[in-house]
C-alpha cells in the first residue's frame, strides 16, 4: 500500500503570482494608443471638457477667498455665491471698458483705412522707381479681396454661428460649474480617498494641499503680472499719447505670456497704427521702446519676484503647450495652455516617479536644485517678500 505524500497532500505554502513583465515594445506601444485614445477624447469632447476646466481653475483661484468667507460664520453657499457675483462684477468691468475702447476703435477705422491706402501707394512707387517692380492696381486688389470674403462668406458665418454659441455655452455653464466643485470639494476629496490605504491618506493629504497651494499661487500670480505689465505699458502709451493706449495695454499684457512671439505681436499693431495714424517712425519705435522696456522688466524682475519661485516653465514648454492647445481646443486652448502645463508640472513634481518629466517642463534655473544650496534671494526678492510680509 503507497503512503500519501505530505508533498501533495499537506498545506501549499504562499507564494504571490508571479508578475507578468512586458517586453518594452509593447509597453510602449500600448501607451502611445492610450494618449491617442486620450486626445481624441479631449478633442471630440471640447464642448462638454472646456467649461469645467474654465471652472475647475476659476475654483481654484476663489478657494482662498471662499474659505476666508466661511471662517468668518457665512454659510457655504452665501459664500460661494458672493465670490461668484465678484467674478461678474469684475469680468463685467472688464468687457465694458474693452467695449468702449473697441468702439471708439472701429469708428476710426474708416480713417486708418484711408491713410494706410496712401502709405501702400507710397511704398510701390517706392519701390517700382528704385527696382522697377510694377505696382498693383489698388482696385483690382480690392475686388480681388471682395470676391476672396464674398466666396468664403458661408465658411465665415458658420465659424462665428458656433464661436457664438461656444462662448454662450461656456459663460452659461461655468458659473453652475465652478458653483458645484466649491460646494462639493469635501465630498470631491474623500471619494479621492477611497482609492488610497487609510495608511497612506496622510502623505496624500499633504500632497494634494501643496498641490493645490501652488496651483493657486502660480495662477494668481500669473494673473497679477498680467495687470501689473498692463498698468505700465499703459502708462507707457499714455505719455507717448497713442490713441486706444489702454487697449492695446491689456492685449499686449495678455500676450506676454507667450515667451518672446507675445512681445512681437502686442507691439506691432499698436505701433502699426501709430505709424499710419502720426506718419511718425520715431513715435512707432518710441511704442516698440515702451513694450520691449516693460518685456524685460517683466522677464527679469516682475515674474520671477511673483511666480518664479513657485512653478517656472522654460518657454520652449510654453511654446509648444500653446501650439498644442490651439490645434486641440482652438483659441480657449491657447488661453488654458500655460495654466494647465503648469497644473501639470505641479502634478509630476509631487511624485518621484515622474519628477523627472517635471523637471523638463521647468526652467533652466530649477537645474540648480542639483546642487544643495538653498539660492538666496535678490534685492527685489527680499522687497517682495517684505511687502508680501514673508518672513
Amino acid at each position: 500500500m503507497l503512503s500519501t505524500s505530505k508533498h501533495f497532500n499537506g498545506p501549499r505554502p504562499n507564494s504571490t503570482p508571479a508578475e507578468v513583465k512586458l517586453p518594452p515594445v509593447i509597453y510602449y506601444t500600448f501607451l502611445l494608443i492610450g494618449l491617442s485614445l486620450l486626445v481624441f477624447v479631449l478633442w471630440k469632447l471640447d464642448s462638454v471638457l472646456l467649461p469645467i476646466t474654465f471652472a475647475a481653475l476659476f475654483s481654484i483661484l476663489l478657494l482662498p477667498l471662499c474659505q476666508r468667507f466661511e471662517r468668518w460664520g457665512w454659510p457655504r453657499v452665501l459664500a460661494i455665491l458672493f465670490c461668484l457675483l465678484l467674478v461678474i462684477v469684475g469680468l463685467a468691468a472688464i468687457i465694458f471698458a474693452f467695449g468702449s475702447q473697441m468702439t471708439q476703435f472701429k469708428a476710426e477705422l474708416p480713417k486708418l483705412q484711408e491713410k494706410l491706402v496712401q502709405y501702400f501707394d507710397q511704398i510701390q512707387q517706392m519701390l517700382s522707381q528704385r527696382f522697377g517692380i510694377e505696382p498693383i492696381s489698388k482696385d483690382e486688389f480690392i475686388d480681388s479681396s471682395l470676391k476672396s470674403a464674398k466666396k468664403d462668406a458661408g465658411g465665415y458665418l458658420g465659424a462665428t454661428l458656433n464661436t457664438t454659441a461656444d462662448v454662450l455655452s461656456v459663460v452659461t455653464l461655468v458659473p453652475i460649474y465652478m458653483f458645484c466643485f466649491l460646494y462639493y470639494r469635501d465630498h470631491m476629496r474623500q471619494f479621492m480617498f477611497r482609492f488610497v490605504s487609510p495608511e497612506k491618506r496622510t502623505s496624500v493629504l499633504h500632497t494634494v494641499d501643496s498641490i493645490q497651494t501652488v496651483v493657486q499661487a502660480y495662477i494668481s500670480g500669473l494673473m497679477t503680472v498680467i495687470v501689473i505689465v498692463a498698468i505700465l505699458n499703459a502708462i507707457g502709451l499714455l505719455v507717448l499719447g497713442v490713441k486706444f493706449a489702454i487697449f492695446f495695454a491689456v492685449f499686449a499684457s495678455v500676450l506676454t505670456i507667450i515667451p518672446y512671439i507675445g512681445i512681437l505681436i502686442g507691439s506691432a499693431l499698436p505701433a502699426i497704427i501709430t505709424l499710419v495714424e502720426t506718419g511718425s517712425p520715431a513715435k512707432a519705435l518710441g511704442v516698440i521702446g515702451v513694450f520691449v522696456f516693460v518685456q524685460f522688466l517683466e522677464g527679469n524682475f516682475i515674474t520671477p519676484m511673483i511666480t518664479g519661485s513657485k512653478v517656472s516653465i522654460n518657454p520652449m514648454a510654453a511654446i509648444i503647450a500653446l501650439i498644442l492647445g490651439g490645434e486641440l481646443w482652438g483659441t480657449p486652448g491657447i488661453i488654458l495652455s500655460i495654466p494647465l502645463i503648469a497644473v501639470i508640472k505641479v502634478v509630476l513634481d509631487a511624485s518621484k516617479a515622474t519628477e523627472p518629466f517635471g523637471f523638463l517642463l521647468g526652467d533652466v534655473a530649477d537645474g540648480d536644485d542639483i546642487v544643495d544650496k538653498k539660492a538666496e534671494p535678490g534685492f527685489f526678492g527680499r522687497l517682495w517678500q517684505r511687502l508680501r510680509g514673508a518672513s
